[in-house]
């Protein structure tokens, strides 16, 4: 939806090293977990006058295996009129030695449009090179000038795994006349440290010898891992608009004034199209009969265009064309809420699958997505508007438990998204199972989605039948199925619940012993691997909670008895509570299963233990039923 100006693992310097880089030089503490090394990776910003900022960047990159080539491809993210020079680019082998130079015309330069983008200014500039060997090494330096000075990158060692770093050095030299606000934000794991010196209108920040962090299992962001040191301008420029960001309320007049009120325009045609829906009841009841009908009438499509890619499309504009992004979407899902007197807030929010957050005490132009607030007496109504499947009132796990920046005319204001509880985030399961001599088992039942559980089961919405039964195989892939059929699938976009029933055969699901069966007592459950680690060195996060209520029901074959049943199972644990228990009726045996797992980012002391809880939960999962031929 929006550009910030991102600088990542290839990075800006000042000055140029007339040196080579041989791999045999890498310590070996940072080649560990390693797929490449950034060598240098030095920024040097020089911000002249307020809408004049000037980056020198020159990083220095060893890939030591093919894992690393798309992490140091030699790119220059841009906008139009933004001026690039001093590109060079060299290739080095593994003793250091030269072999291959580049220049800027070397380069091709594409629209930097992923899947689903229509409009955008945005492009980049990159080098295809393919390597003959590993490791190699690529030099890589640039220049870009343009007039925006409220993008102001981050400084982070890295942001992926599986990279190292050793040495990275980021000055800025501030002869603008404004005040450079500035706050650094250790690793709250002790990961790496930031030094800083200020020289005379220089301010130096650096990383040295930073080890890679490995891909590991259940491993938090590497940003909320990683130190960082951010920028702003208490004065800056965006595309001629000039504003302030001393707090966040003279940021949000300037948002409010500049980038929404000259696009907050009604029409003929929209007051008509309110009018239409003859809007009766609740406010509540109003807002869903609007945000429903918005909906039905329009689709996403990112347009990075005005101001900067963060001014919405004209309201009028999505109405005729049916399109937009977030921006354009939320915008006039606003206007028509607007001609409704149904007041609510344009909200900017980070979207993503871990949890970031504004900083209250540090104003900062930021975010990637846009929602939209509406307060009532009944609390706040939340409408995520590029869904045309998604509930209402509705936000999903990538957008809930953290803050938003609300835009008013009188500044930001910073509010919460929901937090969903455990029972919140629930998958019901109800199942019918009819135990066959053959091994096999024939099956029906079904499932209901709430909360961040919900969020998954969305994607049934766009499948055809085919692809429902594929997928619905692929996720149930713990049986061995003959034939699996979804019937009855309901999105429920009043409730926020997804709904679908199952009829299902499947094979080797129960084992012969002499004149006995054997099988496990629960069919359809989570099988992921859990494995101990006495040497984890970083914490690891249970990124979403959820609470499942699992209900199944046996038949067991004529002429059989229920012999051997577990006994009934309780663990409770920081991490969450299971139950599984057993109810005997005749020939039909009843389980009943229920999980509740906490989310959360827990020290690296405790891994081991929650991989316990886990592994005790699976085991129970697979304790054996025996039933026996009379």
């Amino acid at each position: 939806m929006m550009k910030i100006f991102s600088i990542g693992a290839l990075s800006l310097a000042s000055i140029y090293y007339a040196q080579t880089y041989p791999a045999s030089a890498i310590p070996e503490n940072l080649k560990k977990n390693a797929n490449i090394v950034v060598r240098k990776d030095f920024t040097t910003i020089n911000i002249n006058k307020i809408d004049e900022v000037k980056y020198q960047i020159n990083t220095v990159t060893t890939v030591l295996n093919k894992d690393g080539n798309s992490q140091a491809t030699a790119y220059i993210p841009y906008e139009k009129g933004d001026n690039i020079s001093d590109v060079k680019v060299t290739i080095y082998d593994e003793q250091g030695k030269k072999i291959k130079s580049f220049s800027k015309s070397d380069f091709s330069d594409f629209a930097n449009n992923t899947q689903g983008v229509f409009y955008s200014d945005n492009r980049v500039m990159a080098l295809q090179y393919t390597p003959t060997q590993y490791p190699y090494t690529i030099d890589f330096s640039y220049q870009i000038a343009n007039d925006n000075t409220v993008f102001i990158p981050d400084f982070v060692p890295f942001t992926n795994t599986n990279v190292s770093l050793e040495e990275a050095q980021f000055k800025i030299v501030n002869k603008s006349g404004i005040e450079l606000k500035t706050k650094t934000y250790p690793s709250k794991y002790n990961y790496a440290t930031v030094t800083e010196s200020d020289n005379a209108g220089e301010k130096i920040y650096s990383y040295k010898n930073v080890p890679a962090i490995d891909d590991a299992l259940m491993l938090p962001k590497p940003i909320t891992i990683l130190p960082k040191v951010s920028f702003a301008l208490t004065k800056f420029n965006l595309e001629g608009k000039q504003g302030s960001i001393n707090t966040w309320k003279d940021f949000g007049s300037w948002y409010y004034n500049s980038i929404l009120q000259p696009v907050s325009v009604s029409t003929p045609a929209i007051k008509a199209e309110i009018a239409s829906l003859n809007l009766q009841g609740s406010t509540e009841e109003k807002v869903k009969k609007i945000y429903q009908h918005m909906q039905a009438k329009t689709r996403y499509i990112f347009v990075a265009l005005g101001i900067g890619g963060w001014q919405p499309m004209m309201p009028d504009e999505v109405q005729k064309k049916g399109y937009g992004d977030c921006k354009g979407l939320t915008n006039y899902m606003k206007t028509l809420l607007d001609e409704a007197g149904i007041p609510s807030q344009y909200c900017v929010i980070n979207s993503n699958s871990s949890e970031v957050s504004f900083d209250p005490e540090f104003p900062k132009m930021g975010g990637n997505h846009v929602i939209l607030m509406v307060p009532t007496e009944k609390g706040n109504i939340w409408l995520e508007n590029t869904s045309q499947q998604i509930a209402f009132n509705h936000l999903s796990y990538r957008t809930t438990d953290r803050n938003t920046l609300s835009v008013t005319k009188n500044g930001i204001d910073i509010i919460n998204t929901p937090s969903y509880k455990p029972e919140q985030n629930q998958e019901v399961q109800k199942l019918n199972i009819k135990l066959n001599e053959d091994n096999s088992i024939n099956g029906e039942g079904n499932f209901a989605f709430t909360g961040n559980q919900y969020d998954y089961s969305l994607a049934f919405a766009y499948m055809s039948p085919k692809e429902k039964n594929d997928a619905l195989k692929e996720r149930l892939s713990v049986l061995n199925f003959e034939k699996v059929e979804m019937k009855n699938y309901v999105n429920d976009r009043d409730k926020a619940v997804g709904k679908f029933d199952i009829d299902f055969k499947a094979s080797n699901y129960s084992k012969n012993m002499g004149s006995s069966l054997i099988f496990r007592a629960v069919p359809i459950y989570s099988d992921s691997f859990y494995k101990a680690d006495e040497s984890r060195q970083l914490p690891f996060e249970i990124g979403q909670s959820f609470n499942d209520e699992y209900e199944i029901s046996y038949a067991i074959p004529k002429n059989y008895k229920i012999d051997e049943v577990p006994d009934n199972v309780m663990i409770n644990s920081e991490f969450g509570t299971y139950k599984l228990s057993f109810v005997k009726n005749g020939e039909e045996l009843k389980v009943i299963r229920s999980i509740k797992v906490n989310k959360g980012i827990f020290p690296k002391e405790k891994y081991n233990d929650y991989i316990s809880f886990r592994k005790k939960t699976l085991n129970s999962d697979n304790s054996k039923i025996l039933i026996t031929k009379i």
